[in-house]
């Protein structure tokens, strides 16, 4: 496991697992400490095929302005988007399951499925040559059509969930071939046969940032201004199955 943090942003070892820090600031830095698996790999060497993950946490407010979760992706975006500030590699198609958490500003849904505040999400889509650039952004579409093209390539799963995240709950996420099961407090909250495409690494993240391709075909990504926040988590367990 990898630590990264942008200036002034920290990563602390607590007794039982870690404390992942951001800044108070404006709107004219991202801000962002992520724990992960996959730093400096090529996606094809990400090193999860299927498995559970568990873990106990807490997050500082309701109302954070950015991202936060934890569980896995393949790095769709690499430094298009800035999420975790990775080496640069070509953009993808996504492939994640995850407990995320999303500020309004985003709206992270290619189709009619739930995009905002704490989800359980995954995304399944075809393991296309990073050549392809799948975002469909450099193409002679509107943005709308490109979204419905988008959303016709790209399988996607969300839930919304009731669970007040400032206080400790055990959050278990289940991976397989053929589904994916979120848990909170050892309680099924979730199940989905849309199960992303391996190889995927583990992520644990808080950052400031928002990204959104909304109904209406408008795009848009950045950076909020915020207090300080913080993401804490404890008993962390990965067992590949």
């Amino acid at each position: 496991m990898k630590s990264r943090t942008t200036p002034n942003a920290s990563i602390e070892k607590t007794e039982k697992g870690f404390l992942l820090k951001i800044p108070a600031g404006d709107a004219s830095a991202y801000r962002f400490a992520q724990i992960d698996d996959y730093f400096g790999l090529a996606r094809k060497q990400f090193p999860h095929h299927s498995l559970t993950l568990s873990l106990r946490a807490r997050i500082s407010s309701h109302a954070l302005p950015g991202t936060w979760g934890f569980g896995l992706w393949n790095d769709p975006f690499g430094m298009s988007l800035g999420f975790g500030g990775n080496r640069f590699r070509l953009p993808t198609l996504p492939n994640a399951a995850w407990f995320f958490g999303a500020s309004k500003e985003n709206y992270l849904s290619f189709g009619d499925k739930p995009a905002q505040g704490f989800l359980a999400q995954s995304f399944r889509s075809p393991t296309f040559h990073p050549s392809l650039i799948p975002a469909g952004l450099v193409l002679p579409f509107s943005a709308k059509t490109t979204r419905r093209m988008l959303g016709k390539i790209i399988a996607e799963d969300s839930s919304a969930l009731s669970v007040d995240v400032t206080q400790w709950h055990t959050y278990q996420l289940e991976w397989s071939p053929t589904r994916v099961v979120w848990k909170v407090d050892e309680t099924s909250v979730f199940e989905s046969p849309v199960s992303p495409n391996p190889p995927l690494g583990l992520v644990i993240w808080i950052d400031n940032q928002y990204a959104a391709f909304t109904p209406q075909g408008k795009i848009s990504f950045g950076v909020l201004e915020g207090q300080e926040e913080w993401l804490e988590i404890e008993d962390l367990e990965i067992r590949d199955m």
